[in-house]
C-alpha cells in the first residue's frame, strides 16, 4: 500500500526521487528549476513551505497548503519541473543529455500516466506531521543531509537548503519558519 496525502490541509514531510537516482541536481540548473517552481507555488498556489533541501537526486522538504489541496500543488509542481528539466536536456546544454533521456523515457514505459518522459519517481513519501517534535525531528532530518554526505561542516554552508533561512533569516527563497524548542543537534539558533 503506497503513501497518500490524506489531511491536505496538514503539514507533511515529502521526499520527491528522481527515477534511478540519476543525480541531475548535481548541475546548478536544475536546482534553480525546483526553486523557481517552489517559489511560483508559494506565491501563486498557496504553498506554504517550512524546509527544504535539494539533493544531487532526490528532494526533502516540509510542505503545507493554505487551501488544503497539497496533492494538487505537489502534482503540479512535479509536472511543471519535469517539462523545465526535460526542455533543459534537449537544449544541448548538458553534456550528460543522451544518457538522462534514456533513463527518462526507460521509467516512462512502466507508467500509464507518462508515455514519454518520467523524471520523477511516482509518489513522494508523505509523512503527516503532527508534533512539534516530530516536526523538529523532519527539519533536522532535512537540514543534516548535505552534512551527512560530507559535503559540509555545518548545514548552514549548503547553498540549496533552508538551513540558512532558519540560522541567519537568509536564504535562496524565503520559508515560513515556526518557533519551535532548541533542536537537540544544537544547530540552529534562537
Amino acid at each position: 500500500m503506497g503513501y497518500k496525502i490524506e489531511n491536505q490541509g496538514e503539514i507533511h514531510f515529502l521526499t520527491m526521487t528522481v527515477v534511478g537516482w540519476a543525480d541531475i541536481f548535481s548541475r546548478q540548473i536544475y536546482r534553480d528549476i525546483v526553486l523557481q517552481s517552489m517559489k511560483y507555488s508559494m506565491e501563486n498556489k498557496s504553498l506554504i513551505v517550512y524546509a527544504y533541501v535539494i539533493m544531487t537526486n532526490h528532494i526533502h522538504c516540509i510542505w503545507q497548503a493554505k487551501n488544503s489541496n497539497l496533492s494538487d500543488i505537489v502534482r503540479d509542481f512535479k509536472k511543471f519541473t519535469s517539462s523545465q528539466i526535460v526542455k533543459m536536456i534537449q537544449s544541448n546544454i548538458e553534456s550528460r543529455s543522451e544518457w538522462l533521456k534514456i533513463i527518462f523515457e526507460y521509467h516512462a514505459k512502466f507508467n500509464n500516466n507518462n508515455s514519454f518522459n518520467q523524471v520523477w519517481q511516482n509518489g513522494n513519501h508523505p509523512i503527516e506531521l503532527q508534533s512539534p517534535k516530530f516536526f523538529r525531528q523532519k527539519l533536522d532530518y532535512i537540514h543534516l543531509n548535505p552534512v551527512r554526505a560530507g559535503w559540509v561542516k555545518k548545514p548552514e554552508e549548503y547553498l540549496y537548503s533552508s538551513a540558512t533561512n532558519y540560522i541567519t533569516n537568509t536564504g535562496l527563497i524565503e520559508v515560513t519558519i515556526l518557533d519551535l524548542p532548541l533542536s537537540d543537534i544544537g544547530y540552529v539558533g534562537v
